[in-house]
């Protein structure tokens, strides 16, 4: 029995460990409407878990609701990732191949403009780590395309980058608990060994205790263990013709839209979405049909219309 309890007890710490570093409980362990925990002072409810036996409060700093999701626009990427993307978390964004790191950077930037257009103060900056591997591969960013591309102003972008891995991710988690930031975005090459399971860990705990987002964006990299509780798979996807008052502009391109994976997420719904940047109203939605076909009705015989002519006959007669 001693023996039994113990292993038990093991088992329940190291499922009370794997929900910090999630920063919520899986779905499946959560407790029924009466046998979960009392209201605490800041309006959230204390999630307990409970399977076999095992009960543990999360920490107050790590623990995220309804309310500390951000809508993206797009509901069904919402239902994906559980009613939205959570706002104080590490969300993992990766492209697989370098050409796709533009998409994937791209993707992150209108994440943390949302985050940013929900935060109570819009004057708020967004900071941009780059590991400098990752700026030669995929180069660096440009102030004035993004005010064009993403409405974001240059004096709201701070952009710091670093030659070793380790001084980068000194940046991202000492500048995630800056109140002066509104968004935190950290863009590495590949899969670097400094950036494990614990790193990960820190950065996620200093994003739930500070109430904002961190986006790190990997460059040709894999999915390995995280402590993000979101991980998306970005892409470039066709985009649609340009359009003027309805019609569209043939030869240009349109709004960009990305193609994006869900690998990971609270509600541990799997599923791919295409969605472009919708720059004017600040969020993505579903993308526009590349042609919308004919824009003329095709013409009707009406009363008083000429008759059409008839047909005519081997030797040029007409027919009748």
């Amino acid at each position: 029995m001693a023996a039994t309890a113990m292993a038990q007890e093991t088992l329940c710490a190291l499922r009370r460990q794997i929900a910090r570093i999630e920063g919520v409980p899986a779905a499946r362990l959560e407790l029924p409407a009466q046998a979960r925990g009392p209201q605490v002072a800041d309006g959230a409810k204390t999630i307990i878990l409970r399977e076999n036996g095992c009960a543990a409060p999360l920490p107050p700093g790590m623990r995220f609701g309804a309310a500390q999701t951000m809508a993206t626009g797009m509901a069904d990427f919402d239902a994906l990732l559980g009613g939205g993307l959570p706002l104080a978390a590490l969300t993992e964004i990766i492209a697989a191949d370098t050409r796709d790191s533009g998409a994937a950077a791209g993707f992150a930037m209108a994440l943390a403009l949302i985050a940013m257009a929900d935060a109570k103060d819009q004057d708020k900056l967004l900071l941009w780590i780059g590991e400098e591997e990752a700026l030669r591969e995929a180069g660096r960013l440009h102030a004035p395309g993004l005010a064009a591309a993403f409405d974001l102003a240059p004096h709201r972008l701070l952009f710091a980058r670093s030659g070793r891995i380790a001084d980068t991710l000194w940046i991202a988690e000492e500048a995630a608990r800056l109140s002066a930031l509104g968004a935190v975005i950290l863009e590495v090459r590949g899969n670097p060994r400094r950036l494990d399971l614990t790193a990960t860990r820190r950065l996620h705990r200093r994003a739930a205790i500070a109430g904002r987002p961190v986006l790190l964006v990997r460059q040709a990299g894999v999915p390995e263990p995280t402590a993000a509780p979101v991980r998306l798979r970005v892409t470039a996807a066709p985009a649609a013709e340009r359009t003027i008052l309805g019609y569209p502009q043939p030869g240009s391109i349109g709004r960009p839209v990305f193609a994006v994976t869900v690998d990971k997420s609270p509600a541990a719904r799997p599923g791919s979405i295409a969605m472009e940047w919708n720059r004017d109203d600040q969020r993505l939605q579903s993308c526009q049909p590349p042609n919308p076909g004919l824009v003329v009705s095709p013409p009707r015989q009406r009363p008083g219309a000429a008759p059409p002519p008839r047909p005519r006959l081997a030797d040029g007669r007409r027919a009748g």
